[in-house]
């Protein structure tokens, strides 16, 4: 661990994080200095790459985001560097295996061996050594819709529905909307017994219609997440306008948050400086939301985008011990 990081003291606050892929593993990279309760809910959505091939071919749940939150909860130490780095492998070459991650294969192949999913994602967190625990947010692979204007270049103003993670990510046009296939999924019970049982739930950072909204639209978690007695906080992005939500200022990501769970509430909105264009208008979209405006640093110095464990860590703290 490094020496700065030991002086942020860990407390017994049960924090429950939901999110995918580099978003979430930043957040948990920071949450992990905070506490040993620390549980990732993650998305099942992702269709491409190498997740995607394994869900068509085994009909299971894409690993890759779960993979990544595990490595993010690695033991500091040689075995966990070392376990993690081995999950994290990516074949190159020209084979069958090009382009699939080694823990992707290895996860598939305990669920395959176990039978239940949450079982051995367990099972890789302990030979990881992992601080916390990752479980999916649905107990079904997920498949996202959205609508979105000007999807085709070519017809700048005509919004068409757009099927999977991966086409919605790398679309150039606006999404309008989104939603979820099946609109019911199985829900994970160990996810909703987290999020009862949490003292804080964290959102973000992350692609926002691909990894945080989805999980609003899961239904039982949705109203695992308006009934738990736990606050709740936006970690915001460092580059909001970009990607999916190009057109999006920081304000409007709180109204897409309220516009998609009208129910939820936030405690906390946390923004590093350079996202907040207009303090005022920021601290409105927020108090609308129910909650707080933060500010404070969290980007890597000399590295824009990029979260620094140990700052986003420090906000987090200040504001979960509050």
């Amino acid at each position: 661990m490094p020496p700065a990081a030991r002086l942020l003291r860990k407390d017994q606050r049960h924090i429950v994080a939901l999110g995918g892929g580099h978003g979430l593993a930043a957040s948990l990279s920071a949450l992990r200095l905070l506490t040993d309760h620390l549980t990732a809910v993650v998305t099942v959505a992702d269709d491409g790459g190498s997740s995607g091939r394994l869900r068509h071919d085994f009909h299971v749940l894409p690993p890759g985001d779960l993979r990544m939150a595990l490595a993010a909860l690695c033991d500091d130490s040689d075995w966990g560097h070392t376990w993690r780095d081995v999950l994290q492998h990516r074949f190159g070459g020209s084979g069958e295996l090009n382009g699939h991650a080694l823990g992707n294969l290895m996860i598939v192949s305990i669920w395959e061996l176990l039978g239940d999913p949450v079982r051995g994602l367990d099972l890789v967190g302990r030979l990881l050594g992992a601080r916390g625990r990752v479980l999916p947010m649905a107990a079904e692979p997920l498949e996202i819709i959205a609508e979105i204007r000007g999807h085709d270049p070519a017809s700048p103003d005509e919004t068409v529905v757009v099927r999977g993670q991966h086409r919605i990510a790398s679309s150039p046009g606006t999404v309008s909307s989104i939603g979820i296939l099946p609109t019911c999924p199985r829900p994970c019970p160990e996810a909703l017994t987290s999020v009862a049982e949490a003292d804080w739930i964290v959102f973000g950072p992350g692609s926002w219609f691909t990894s945080i909204m989805p999980h609003l639209l899961v239904p039982d978690l949705a109203d695992a997440l308006v009934a738990t007695k736990a606050r709740r906080l936006l970690n915001l992005n460092l580059e909001v306008a970009r990607d999916e939500t190009r057109d999006f200022s920081a304000e409007d990501h709180l109204r897409s948050f309220a516009a998609n769970a009208p129910a939820l509430r936030l405690d906390a909105v946390l923004a590093d400086p350079s996202v907040v264009d207009d303090h005022a208008a920021l601290k409105v979209a927020a108090t609308d939301v129910g909650a707080e405006l933060v500010v404070a640093p969290v980007v890597a110095r000399g590295r824009p985008g990029v979260h620094d464990p140990l700052r986003l860590a420090a906000a987090l703290r200040d504001v979960i011990s509050a």
